[in-house]
């Protein structure tokens, strides 16, 4: 049995193919809506949009005390300018140390403050002033939300998955919110903690609900199902989403990856190859992945070498050393062993260690070129070897 090309893991194609943006809201614009600049949480003449009709949470009452209206007002103020986080934060800091401030007071200038800590990248001075948003428990609904969702996103981004995964539910739970877009939120956070099973019904649930859901919306449900080891769904989906947009190369790659993590090469291959002959194969990740695909099918050597060489001569491939690696192995299978031999040569000076040229020597001295097989035998001890006496061995010949 001939050795193969090690198989590349090819969900991380997938993924970054399906992730071209975010899935969940930017935090930021969470904050910023939460906060509005143009005054809607201060209850301008305009009403606010109940964002949350159904929510459980009775509104509270709180209003701001008249005692820190000039302390609010500064404090808003320094807010809608532009890059002023730092003055919006220190103000914030001030009006919630102020034993007269009352909780609406403290509840608004944790709010802005943390929008402001979260501008300035200070992620941890943001969750803890989000968090006493909350446990003021004194802005009204569409603040207060906001604020935990917001919460929720940051916690889940720093891997905090218990307690965001805890805000998120209580998110929902108590707005009884059916939007895509907080669906997709619990959905994606229960993927990052590898939950796969329980994250695909509350994707396709997301994606069910709004008539046209995003790309990246279906590349987490199929990052999802492939995960949880349900490929043929996978597949089905990727190829509702390829048949729906055919000129689409983002989702042609999706059914590509998707194919391959079904061990369907064949399948993966056939879709590549119709990229390639619409000259949509630009970069060096495709002409790899094509040519990867083809070194995981039996007896596919000589296109292994076709989709090498083409790539090498557009300049879409670097000589790489995986590259000439890839390009030796499929000559050698090929019984082309003079061109092997080339690939091989220029291959193990790149390697990491000296078994390529191990291999390279093994060749050598099967073809009968003995001196050449003790210089790279040489050259392999000199890179390291796990077993140095194999080159020793060709080493000590006549």
């Amino acid at each position: 049995m001939k050795h193969r090309m090690p198989r590349k893991t090819l969900l991380s194609l997938m993924l970054l193919a399906a992730f071209g943006g975010a899935v969940v809201a930017d935090a930021s614009a969470q904050g910023a809506r939460s906060a509005d600049r143009k005054g809607e949480s201060r209850g301008k003449s305009q009403k606010p949009e109940v964002r949350y009709p159904d929510a459980t949470r009775e509104e509270p009452k709180t209003k701001p005390s008249s005692k820190m209206q000039g302390k609010l007002s500064k404090l808003f103020k320094a807010y809608e300018k532009d890059d002023n986080d730092a003055e919006t934060l220190t103000l914030a800091k001030e009006l919630l140390a102020e034993p007269a401030a009352n909780e609406y007071d403290k509840a608004m200038a944790a709010q802005l403050g943390a929008q402001a800590a979260y501008n300035m990248d200070d992620t941890a001075t943001a969750k803890q002033l989000l968090q006493q948003v909350i446990d003021l428990n004194a802005l009204d609904n569409n603040a207060h939300y906001q604020s935990m969702v917001m919460l929720a996103q940051l916690q889940l981004q720093d891997d905090e998955f218990a307690p965001g995964m805890a805000n998120l539910d209580r998110y929902l739970a108590e707005t009884k919110s059916n939007k895509p877009e907080d669906l997709i939120q619990k959905g994606q956070a229960l993927y990052q903690m590898e939950k796969y099973a329980e994250a695909i019904p509350v994707l396709e649930q997301a994606i069910a609900a709004t008539p046209e859901p995003k790309d990246n919306w279906y590349g987490l449900l199929l990052a999802s199902l492939i995960s949880a080891e349900r490929p043929a769904e996978a597949v089905k989906i990727a190829e509702q989403m390829a048949a729906k947009n055919p000129s689409d190369k983002k989702t042609q790659m999706n059914l590509v990856a998707t194919y391959q993590q079904a061990d369907q090469f064949d399948k993966a291959a056939t879709t590549l190859e119709k990229l390639r002959a619409a000259g949509q194969l630009t970069d060096e990740k495709e002409y790899r992945q094509l040519y990867v695909t083809y070194a995981n099918m039996d007896g596919r050597e000589k296109d292994v070498i076709s989709v090498v060489n083409e790539g090498l001569q557009k300049g879409v491939l670097k000589p790489d050393y995986q590259t000439q690696l890839a390009l030796a192995q499929a000559y050698y299978y090929s019984e082309q062993i003079p061109q092997a031999i080339e690939a091989w040569q220029k291959a193990a000076p790149l390697s990491k260690d000296g078994e390529t040229y191990l291999n390279l020597a093994r060749v050598l001295w099967q073809e009968g070129r003995i001196p050449e097989a003790k210089t790279a035998a040489r050259a392999a001890l000199d890179k390291g070897l796990k077993k140095p006496e194999d080159a020793k061995k060709i080493i000590a010949l006549p």
